[in-house]
């Protein structure tokens, strides 16, 4: 468990962070500026805070109070920065091995051949940094971290610096770290398709306060507005894998509201999913149509309109519990007659899903 309370007066900008983190991912989220990376130096033990505590698995790592001060290199932390910072003369092995200086010699229980299997190195071991791609020197960054048998994992936007191919190949690496090593993890980032891949619970910041905290269903909900940016306001939906329509390269994903097709590899029926629908991809109708290119179409319920000029974001509590975004004019709000009661049929384009970041 992971316990932080810290606060830092920088002049401009002032922190203020208050969270507590247990197992799986908690994703630290919002935009550039905001304090993510900031708080992670202070898990890290890279920087200080004025004020308040950190704290892991109940042993203080810093409590400003009592003057307790856990250097870096004694908190047993983990940290996968955006760029691999890997030692240029060493082989992919030595880079590997240098993190076990950070364990104990009784507590190194990572196996370094389960390390190697899992984020897929065994042919890169004897070859050095300047010969791997972006996404392999992330991968061996990764290893690192892992074989210093850490308490906890940091990963300051690993992602940022690689192209969607090199994303993709990263993101399944890092679930299979959750699942199969079972290290708690703070993952930074300002991406919303990783953090709803990715994150068990969500910690959103703005302007070094915490905004809001839930699991990414809740945060990105259709009423949260994580995102101060309208056009970037997304919803993340629960769903099951149901059916496969082979002859079309379909995936039928069922949701309490409807049913939503795709083109992702979703996996074998009843596999649990979570997809990403944008606000500006959504179409509302008050009656339901037959006849349109639109696969998908959900219902519900119109919960709350937010009218800023000539364009509104509409809340729609989908049957079943979970919320959807759509971002509408304020014209189609009078014309549709939408308030809240009002029910609704939410029509999404399959060709809209990124089906590349289908989470798992």
């Amino acid at each position: 468990m992971l316990d932080v309370d810290v606060k830092l007066d920088l002049g401009a900008f002032r922190l203020d962070v208050a969270f507590d983190e247990g197992a799986g991912i908690t994703a630290l989220f919002g935009p550039s500026g905001c304090g993510k990376s900031l708080t992670l130096s202070m898990i890290a033990g890279l920087m200080k805070p004025q004020q308040g505590f950190i704290r892991l698995d109940g042993e203080p790592l810093v409590d400003v109070e009592k003057g307790i001060f856990v250097p870096p290199h004694r908190r047993r932390i983990g940290v996968v920065f955006q760029e691999a910072n890997l030692f240029p003369h060493l082989s992919v092995r030595r880079n590997l091995l240098f993190g076990r200086w950070f364990a104990p010699r009784r507590e190194r229980e990572i196996d370094f051949d389960a390390v190697v299997e899992t984020l897929g190195l065994g042919k890169l071991l004897q070859r050095r940094p300047g010969r791997l791609s972006g996404g392999e020197r992330q991968r061996v960054g990764i290893g690192r971290a892992l074989l210093s048998c850490p308490r906890l994992l940091l990963f300051d936007e690993p992602l940022a610096a690689l192209d969607m191919a090199r994303k993709l190949e990263i993101m399944p690496l890092i679930e299979r770290i959750r699942d199969d090593f079972r290290i708690p993890m703070v993952y930074v980032s300002h991406a919303v398709e990783e953090v709803v891949r990715l994150a068990d619970r969500v910690v959103v910041l703005q302007a070094g306060r915490v905004r809001s905290i839930g699991e990414p269903n809740a945060v990105f909900g259709g009423g949260t507005q994580a995102l101060d940016d309208r056009f970037e306001q997304s919803s993340a939906l629960d769903v099951v894998v149901s059916d496969v329509d082979e002859a079309y390269g379909l995936v039928a994903l069922k949701h309490s509201s409807g049913v939503i097709w795709t083109t992702a590899a979703a996996g074998p029926p009843g596999r649990r999913l979570r997809v990403v629908v944008r606000a500006n991809d959504v179409v509302l109708s008050n009656a339901e149509l037959v006849g349109v290119s639109p696969r998908n179409m959900l219902t519900g319920s119109v919960k709350a309109i937010d009218v800023k000029g000539p364009l509104a974001l509409a809340s729609v509590a989908l049957d079943g519990g979970e919320e959807l975004a759509a971002l509408v004019t304020r014209k189609a709000v009078d014309e549709l007659g939408l308030k809240p009661g009002a029910r609704v049929f939410a029509l999404l384009k399959t060709t809209a899903l990124d089906d590349r970041l289908t989470a798992g």
